[in-house]
């Protein structure tokens, strides 16, 4: 693993993101209840108040709703695209969240890619890596204890022992 040489947005920009945003597009979201994005995906519906909108191709609904096939598919340009993708996906959901219009790149714990970040800011996106838009929602909103995430800490990786 190379070296991080990328700086993501502070404390205080990321809540202006998700102070300026009204709308979230998951891409790569699961009707799995195992999976990230369907945690998140809960989450955003039920103690935030964005319009949640789900991307993925292969799912037709997703607690309730309807599932759209691509960014270009939503019936609206979203603020936000929330991404649950594997890294080598990345590039393609850069070029299709700038191609729609989206103001906001972001990319889940665990997910980091400098050259899409790289890119995404020249193409004037705001960009956040390796976050989570339930965590820091809840976070900035006071609600982090209520999600399970009552440890002080947080991170993507298990603790050891």
């Amino acid at each position: 693993m190379s070296a991080r040489t990328w700086q993501g947005p502070s404390a205080p920009e990321r809540l202006s993101i998700l102070r300026g945003t009204r709308s979230i597009a998951i891409v790569g979201a699961s009707a799995n209840p195992s999976r990230a994005s369907y945690f998140v995906s809960t989450y955003l519906l039920s103690s935030s108040p964005y319009d949640v909108y789900f991307v993925n191709p292969r799912a037709t609904e997703i607690l309730g709703r309807p599932v759209y096939p691509s960014l270009d598919a939503l019936p609206v340009v979203p603020d936000l695209v929330d991404v649950f993708r594997r890294h080598d996906d990345l590039p393609t959901v850069l070029d299709e969240t700038v191609a729609v219009g989206a103001r906001t790149l972001w990319l889940q714990l665990g997910s980091w890619h400098e050259d899409v970040a790289r890119r995404g800011e020249e193409a004037g996106l705001q960009v956040v890596m390796d976050r989570c838009v339930k965590i820091e929602h809840a976070r900035f909103h006071g609600g982090l204890h209520l999600a399970g995430f009552d440890t002080g800490v947080i991170s993507s990786r298990r603790a050891l022992g």
